[in-house]
């Protein structure tokens, strides 16, 4: 049987085998609208303990608060797993061995979170100070009490730090197999948890462990709980991630601050310089002019490419939502352009502006480039590739600050760091396994879900096949307006409920 073949045969297997609409769905549902207040309970005071990568202190908190809460669900060999030599920042473990059972799936996601900064929070909110609101902040939505004895509305949303990435994914795959012990249905594989503490750290030591205990996570399958679900609110299932690395460019003017009207037109202008080295790096219609930039993707497989005609569009609902009226890649859909490597500035800086600005010509200009890599890219070539650009523009790169006889002998210097990276990874969308992932999702949804071939972040899966050759695929739940990243992070209830549903299909996956 061809590929074709089989993705038509299990797309109208799915359209007819409606899970939500047997007894196994309704009883998970019915535990979840009985136990929702001690759930949430939960869930709230795990987002209560700040969580922020890094904080070594405070991630071991999170650490032992999961341990404790798989314990008293019966789940067996809770530990946590620690790089060589560091005790700072461990995965949580667990395993549920079922008998009969053929497969093991390990269900990933993790517990740090990015940096905040409290000021930048709508007023009301603060970060590991958990609220809820009857909806969405940006559509009108207020601030409520949790309630006591009356069921919650899953339209409203709890704003913490973690509260979509990803503590939610945590909460709600232990919760998902608590509905099964609790429901008296039966897990069909040998489940694993594995829950990470440093992935917003860039999964520094994550080598380490998924090498220390190789033997331990041995399995058929990893599921990844990471990121929303896709923008027209259908579940999704992803099969690849984007690689990431970033680039630090400082750029160097005078010695001392100069008086603008003194010096301008004569000193050089770092921020100008720095414009227009970044302008120079993407043409109009958005595409990355650095040369070789786009030479190593590996092309769409035609499966691929039918996964993402059948993409719903939104880019229309986006850009309204979002408040702008042209894309950058011109003429590409937001589904499409996740699919090619990107330059990014994340951020720029040279002096002040706003009630701080001043009539001064600034001493240097920094910013910091992100790269999202597709399979085929390296990272190391990629930041490589950056590198070349800038000294194709005339500047001489160092990784240091420059002397006072490199600034007399060279008129353009750039300090150029390069941090650690990690490249892509894709997962073949026609393996059996994959085609049981997007069935047993399927089973919980009356509409089609989006396969994705891509997903638009990036997470270091290729370590779990480099090291583990572990197969992964990725199956997000947060609602795609859930702020990850920025100030007001939010999960709405209906996605954590839902994903609790979705992670007890895959433990009863056949």
């Amino acid at each position: 049987m061809n590929k074709k073949i089989i993705l038509m045969s299990v797309a109208f297997c799915c359209t007819h085998f409606l899970w939500a609409q047997t007894p196994q769905l309704l009883k998970v549902r019915k535990h979840f609208e009985n136990n929702q207040h001690a759930i949430i309970n939960e869930f709230v005071s795990l987002l209560a303990i700040p969580n922020i990568v890094g904080d070594s202190v405070n991630i071991r908190r999170n650490a032992d608060f999961i341990m404790n809460a798989m314990t008293k669900r019966g789940i067996q060999n809770v530990q946590l797993l620690f790089p060589t030599n560091n005790k700072s920042v461990p995965a949580v473990y667990g395993e549920v061995m079922v008998p009969g059972a053929t497969q093991t799936i390990i269900f990933y996601a993790h517990y740090d979170g990015q940096p905040v900064i409290p000021s930048q929070w709508a007023k009301g909110l603060s970060p590991f100070t958990p609220v809820l609101t009857s909806e969405s902040l940006e559509k009108g939505g207020t601030i409520i009490n949790f309630p006591t004895t009356q069921p919650y509305d899953l339209q409203n949303r709890i704003y913490a730090r973690g509260a979509s990435d990803d503590k939610a994914g945590v909460m709600a795959i232990i919760n998902a197999y608590d509905a099964l012990m609790k429901t008296g249905l039966k897990p069909t594989v040998n489940i694993k948890f594995f829950f990470e503490g440093e992935e917003e750290k860039g999964s520094d030591f994550l080598h380490e462990i998924l090498q220390n205990y190789s033997s331990l996570l041995k399995s058929d399958l990893w599921i990844i709980c990471d990121g929303p679900v896709h923008q027209s609110g259908l579940k999704q299932v992803v099969f690849g991630v984007r690689g990431d690395a970033h680039v630090d460019v400082t750029v160097y003017g005078s010695k001392r601050p100069l008086h603008s009207g003194h010096y301008g037109n004569w000193a050089p202008n770092p921020a100008m310089m720095l414009s227009k080295l970044l302008a120079s790096m993407k043409d109009d219609n958005g595409r990355v002019t650095i040369k070789g930039f786009y030479d190593d993707v590996i092309p769409l497989t035609e499966g691929e490419k039918k996964a993402l005609a059948a993409v719903p569009p939104v880019d229309v609902q986006m850009k309204n939502e979002l408040g702008f009226s042209e894309q950058e890649m011109k003429g590409m859909s937001l589904a499409e352009a996740i699919n090619l490597p990107t330059l990014n500035i994340n951020g720029m800086q040279s002096g002040s502006v706003g009630k701080n600005a001043s009539n001064v010509i600034t001493t240097s200009a920094t910013c910091v480039l992100d790269l999202r890599l597709v399979a085929g890219n390296d990272f190391q070539k990629q930041q490589q590739l950056v590198v070349a650009h800038i000294k194709a523009q005339g500047y001489y790169v160092i990784d240091r600050e420059p002397t006072d006889e490199e600034r007399s002998k060279y008129p353009k210097i750039a300090k150029v760091v390069l941090s650690s990276g990690y490249n892509a990874q894709k997962t073949k969308m026609d393996l059996p396994i994959a085609q049981k992932v997007i069935a047993a999702v399927q089973s919980t949804t009356d509409e089609q879900v989006v396969l994705m071939p891509t997903l638009g972040g990036s997470l270091p899966l290729f370590l779990f096949d480099k090291y583990l050759k572990a197969t992964t695929i990725t199956v997000p739940i947060a609602n795609h307006d859930n702020n990850q990243h920025a100030e007001n992070e939010n999960i709405r209830l209906l996605n954590f409920r839902n994903g609790i549903e979705v992670f007890a299909a895959l433990m009863m996956m056949r």
